[in-house]
């Protein structure tokens, strides 16, 4: 064969990796060697690194594979996840992203690829998404300030116990935390104040408080069994005590009840993974956090303002950057992108594309449809433990919850069963009638006994009390209400984008992290409902893709690095089962 003609190996490799995605062609890689006075990359490494840091043993790793060829892998890996229609509910629920942002932001390296927005004079559109982020939260939760994102909403709660106890005047170590927040977040609390010396206690905060000394307290609306409370007492008792109070809210809920600042608490939090974000097997999920005006100063993350330019132009900024990356590496406690800023902005743009009216259209179809799956278990002969809620209900059926998740398995349902007498229901807006009458199955042995749901619909009146609906306006911003049409939301994504630097447009010179240096046919992945729709706890027998994905993961970690295990998540994980959070 000439010498100048591929070998059948080198054509086999067409498409790989390394040649389409990893640094310059060998032309370059030349010239780059000559300036050095290098003959090849061997010997730039052997004059770079030290020869007692070489380790002289091969990797044990595959060998490079063509992207077609990983292309089939990853189908084969994820035809291994079975989705099945989630109910656990907990904090995770199924959403319905709109076309138009995923066609033009998720898949969009324009947005996925932009760099990270703390240089404001290339980030100008994101920071209009995240300012329109920011006015989302204040309006929902009626707070006075919002800040653009954190990680997720566990340690967003771990952020506000941290801030409460800088600005308590209270001189306890206690964290009261009510005992129906969702597992998860009572994990990473109690992972946190370990470190800090804090001591939490789980309770039920409306009956403990007021014998008890503490210098904050977590409350969860609707809890975690989708229960709705009046939180004034609790909040006021908290005061009496110079002590903070922190509620974790749903943010689909606070479309239809009263606003948490209502109650006079003083940190809200939560996630926004329900306004269009995929569940993802526990993540990435952007978390919202909102205060009073008066801790600011003490507000962990970052809030985008409103400024002007040299020449008197509204421009946008960083109006404070908090434990975020300082100039001064000795303070740069974390990065800037670990606040989930591309999640935070399809959030943005789903609460934009929708509108207050769609909002609430969404928000009432869930509470209706949970109503009437309530007002059919009620036909069924069972009862429920609480009769005010929103969209999550618990099932009172007496050492019958196992044979009952499993019937609802049978016809592709997960529930939640919390012990032999409970079962939890929880709905989203992917709910459909269908789905009503094969639960109302899994619970009843009598197929002619299976509830009507139109006769049902005329049957049933709200359970909320007035005293807990919301009446004032939401999302009144002009932005609000500007774009719900897709080509009017397709033109308004597309004008921000414009305003960033991103990897579709010009090379980013400064060091990056997330998804800017992923391959194409690395992120098709996140497209694919067999790994996008899945429940954090769903059964492992339904997650055998993602299993073989983390085992994978951990051993070629483990190879490059010479430890011996790996986690495939920094949170911990309650009940035996792991939420990613990448």
């Amino acid at each position: 064969m000439p010498d100048n003609q591929p070998t059948l190996k080198q054509l086999e490799m067409r498409g790989n990796f390394i040649d389409r995605h990893i640094g310059p062609n060998q032309q370059q890689i030349d010239l780059m060697l000559a300036a050095l006075d290098c003959r090849n990359l061997q010997e730039l490494i052997d004059r770079a690194i030290p020869a007692n840091l070489v380790d002289p043993e091969p990797l044990s790793l595959t060998e490079t594979i063509s992207e077609r060829a990983v292309i089939d892998y990853m189908r084969k890996m994820r035809s291994r996840n079975k989705v099945f229609t989630s109910m656990i509910g907990l904090g995770y629920y199924d959403t319905i992203m709109p076309a138009v942002i995923k066609r033009n932001v998720l898949e969009n390296p324009g947005w996925y690829t932009a760099y990270p927005p703390y240089q404001a004079e290339i980030s100008q559109g994101r920071l209009e998404a995240l300012l329109n982020f920011q006015q989302m939260i204040i309006d929902l939760t009626g707070m006075q300030i919002a800040h653009a994102s954190l990680l997720d909403e566990a340690t967003a709660a771990a952020e506000a116990m941290a801030m409460s106890r800088r600005l308590s005047k209270n001189a306890s170590n206690r964290y009261f935390v009510d005992r129906h927040c969702f597992p998860q977040t009572i994990a990473v609390l109690r992972t946190r104040a370990e470190s800090m010396g804090f001591e939490i206690v789980v309770v039920d905060p409306y009956t403990a408080l007021e014998k008890q000394d503490f210098f904050g307290v977590l409350l969860q609306y609707p809890d975690a069994n989708g229960a709705i409370r009046d939180l004034h007492d609790v909040a006021s008792i908290a005061r009496e005590k110079a002590a903070l109070t922190t509620v974790a809210a749903d943010l689909l809920s606070l479309v239809l009840l009263q606003p948490p600042a209502a109650f006079g608490v003083d940190i809200v939090v939560g996630s926004a993974q329900r306004f269009g974000v995929p569940m993802g097997y526990g993540g990435p999920h952007a978390a919202y956090f909102a205060t009073r005006e008066a801790f600011k100063r003490a507000m962990p993350g970052r809030i985008i303002g409103v400024s002007k330019d040299s020449f008197g132009q509204p421009a946008l900024r960083m109006a404070l950057q908090t434990r975020e990356q300082h100039i001064r590496r000795d303070k740069a406690t974390s990065n800037i992108c670990t606040a989930q800023v591309l999640l935070a902005v399809i959030a943005s743009f789903y609460a934009i594309y929708h509108g207050p009216k769609g909002l609430r259209l969404i928000a009432g179809r869930v509470h209706r449809y949970t109503q009437i799956l309530a007002a059919g278990l009620h036909k069924l002969g069972y009862k429920l433990t609480g009769d005010c809620y929103f969209d999550s209900i618990v099932v009172i059926v007496p050492s019958r919850a196992k044979r009952i998740a499993a019937s609802a398995r049978e016809v592709g349902i997960n529930v939640r069963s919390i012990d032999a007498d409970h079962i939890g229901i929880s709905l989203d807006e992917t709910t459909t009638r269908r789905e009503l009458r094969a639960l109302w199955t899994a619970f009843s042995a009598a197929t002619d006994a299976i509830p009507d749901i139109n006769g049902l619909d005329r049957q049933i009146s709200e359970c909320i009390p007035e005293s807990l609906l919301r009446r004032d306006d939401i999302l009144q911003h002009p932005v609000f209400h500007r774009y719900h049409s897709e080509t009017a939301m397709m033109r308004y994504m597309r004008r921000l984008a414009r305003r960033d630097i991103a990897l579709d447009r010009a090379m980013i010179p400064l060091g990056s992290c997330t998804m800017k240096l992923n391959a194409a046919t690395a992120m098709e992945a996140i497209s694919h409902s067999e790994f996008s729709n899945l429940h954090p706890f769903a059964p492992l027998f339904q997650t055998l893709g993602y299993q073989q994905l983390f085992s994978e993961l951990e051993d070629m970690l483990c190879d490059l690095t010479g430890f011996d295990a790996f986690p495939c998540s920094p949170m911990p994980a309650p009940r035996g089962n792991i939420p990613v959070c990448w």
